[in-house]
């Protein structure tokens, strides 16, 4: 007798799920998929939060783009104001209120503009000191990218001072470990470093982890100097790149034996007669290094004295601050020596751009311009361009100055 087997095989086929079900399963799956996105995106952010300090992916994250409030986020080295600060006189000239600009009086235009302050020098006068959007005459203002004539002063006084031999001196006599990385480095000078012809690669704007972010945002900018590569050989073409500031700063440190913002407050922002203290940013508190490129901070008068100590060939009275041939050499436009007419060993120069006299330039809409002779000095600081282009507003501003003091007869209005 053949036994029966408990087991059946089913062969109508398998047992269908109702759609319901399906949807329950895959609406489960995505909301478990979602909470452990959320999850993951949380801890990424609480872990950027607690490394701005440290990393540059967590500042590039958490911070952004730069903004003229990052000097309050980064540490930074306090640059002493001068014992015997050089005071301006203030004597702004009725006629001053006549300016407009695109038909609207021009501390309205300002005001719309984003401007945050506006100096206007004439030889050892203010004629005109205006603040907006919540700033005023204590406010402190990024320098950004004007900082690099500063720091081409720096190196126009340590070659005086015989910390630095010549502006000939290949890098590598100061930084020699980059020869052991690329031996062409030695063919690279600082007169290439300072007038932006190294032949260093940089690439702006492509990345959110591109040179232009990393020389920014980086905690740790030596180490990002001494990892930057040649891209073309040295002194071929123009290329304005930070990585040459940076490196112009191991050199100045390493030469002097200071920190940068000691030699700065020594050397230069004293000296110039600065009345309130100011600051340096630094990349991090660990490194411990000046943001070499774009990191001087301070008041838009105290700024602006570098126009007003360019604009009198390098002294401040009878004092010597600046070699009268350092401020020559840094401000004539010529491209036998440097390969563009507009810059010039860390000053703009504003003639080939449709302005005048020369200029310390900064990101976000900061200028130092000189103009020699008029013998104005015209300072703008912002939170944004606005839109203008004011290298030439600028001038066209000094010029109608230089109008109205010539029929006025200087400062004082006629009577």
């Amino acid at each position: 007798m053949k036994s029966k087997s408990v087991f059946t095989m089913q062969t109508a086929g398998t047992p269908k799920i109702g759609k319901k079900r399906i949807f329950r399963r895959i609406l489960t799956w995505f909301l478990a998929a979602a909470a452990a996105l959320i999850l993951a995106a949380g801890g990424l952010f609480l872990w950027a939060l607690a490394s701005t300090g440290t990393s540059l992916l967590a500042r590039g994250l958490i911070w952004g783009d730069r903004t003229v409030e990052d000097w309050k986020r980064l540490p930074s080295r306090t640059v002493a104001a001068s014992d015997t600060p050089m005071m301006f006189k203030k004597r702004t000239p009725a006629w001053l209120g006549d300016l407009k600009i695109d038909d609207k009086p021009f501390e309205t235009f300002l005001e719309e503009t984003g401007t945050t302050a506006l100096v206007i020098l004439h030889g050892d006068e203010i004629l005109y000191e205006g603040y907006f959007n919540g700033a005023g005459a204590g406010s402190i203002m990024p320098a950004f990218s004007a900082a690099k004539s500063f720091v081409s002063a720096l190196l126009g006084i340590a070659i005086a001072e015989g910390f630095i031999s010549s502006l000939d001196d290949p890098v590598t006599a100061y930084i020699p470990e980059l020869s052991e990385r690329d031996g062409r480095f030695s063919r690279i000078t600082l007169r290439r470093l300072v007038s932006m012809t190294s032949g260093l690669r940089f690439e702006r704007y492509r990345s959110p982890w591109d040179d232009s972010s990393i020389t920014y945002w980086s905690p740790d900018k030596r180490r990002a100097a001494l990892e930057t590569e040649i891209a073309e050989t040295p002194g071929v073409g123009f290329l304005y790149n930070d990585y040459n500031t940076i490196l112009l700063g191991m050199v100045l440190e390493r030469a002097t034996g200071m920190h940068v913002a000691e030699y700065f407050e020594t050397r230069l922002w004293q000296p110039m007669g600065a009345a309130a203290d100011g600051s340096w940013s630094l990349d991090s508190e660990k490194s411990g290094f000046e943001a070499m490129s774009v990191g001087i901070n301070g008041t838009a008068v105290d700024l602006a004295r570098l126009g007003w100590l360019y604009f009198n060939e390098g002294k401040n009275g009878s004092r010597r601050v600046v070699p009268e041939s350092w401020v020559s050499l840094t401000t004539e436009s010529e491209d036998a020596t440097d390969k563009v007419l507009e810059y010039q060993y860390g000053w703009w120069i504003n003639e080939p751009r449709g302005g005048r006299g020369f200029s310390a330039e900064g990101d976000l809409g900061q200028f130092i311009c000189v103009y020699p002779e008029a013998g104005l000095v015209l300072a703008r600081f912002g939170r944004t361009t606005g839109g203008v282009y004011w290298t030439g507003l600028l001038s066209e501003i000094a010029a109608w100055i230089e109008q109205r003091l010539a029929v006025n007869g200087g400062t004082q209005d006629k009577t």
